[in-house]
């Protein structure tokens, strides 16, 4: 019975060294979000899963899609881009902010709004810029 709460304990570390924090402008953690897309907030409760461009809330809804830096909704119309340089922009080719290689975000006027280093600009994109993950 050790052996195996100690197996539960070590597996749960493990899971949890591979996700990556995404903080607000102050460090607070915000999100985690794991490698497989599976996204908790700061007392690990699940919010979302981004998994193979598909964006979905907590019970496996689908509320968006990304592809090639494209974010469409649930109903696939645009919602906004993320370039290859971090510039992040609506629909309409707006700039609302930019996510540089470390994972600093800035709205469109270089406020920081928060960090995700290590984590992909696109998922970083979406959870600050265009879709809410309810808590």
């Amino acid at each position: 019975m050790k052996n195996l709460l100690t197996l539960i304990f070590v597996l749960y570390i493990g899971m949890n060294l591979q996700a990556q924090k995404i903080q607000s402008s102050n460090y607070t953690t915000m999100y985690t979000i794991s490698s497989d897309g599976k996204i908790q907030d700061s007392s690990y409760r699940t919010l979302g899963y981004i998994q193979n461009g598909t964006i979905q809330d907590s019970s496996y809804r689908t509320i968006g899609y990304i592809r090639d830096g494209k974010i469409e909704d649930a109903s696939y119309r645009t919602v906004g881009y993320i370039n290859q340089d971090g510039r992040v922009q609506d629909s309409s080719y707006r700039t609302l902010g930019y996510i540089d290689k470390e994972g600093k975000v800035q709205d469109s006027s270089y406020r920081v709004l928060g960090y995700a280093n290590g984590i992909n600009r696109e998922w970083t994109a979406i959870l600050f810029f265009f879709f809410q993950m309810e808590k």
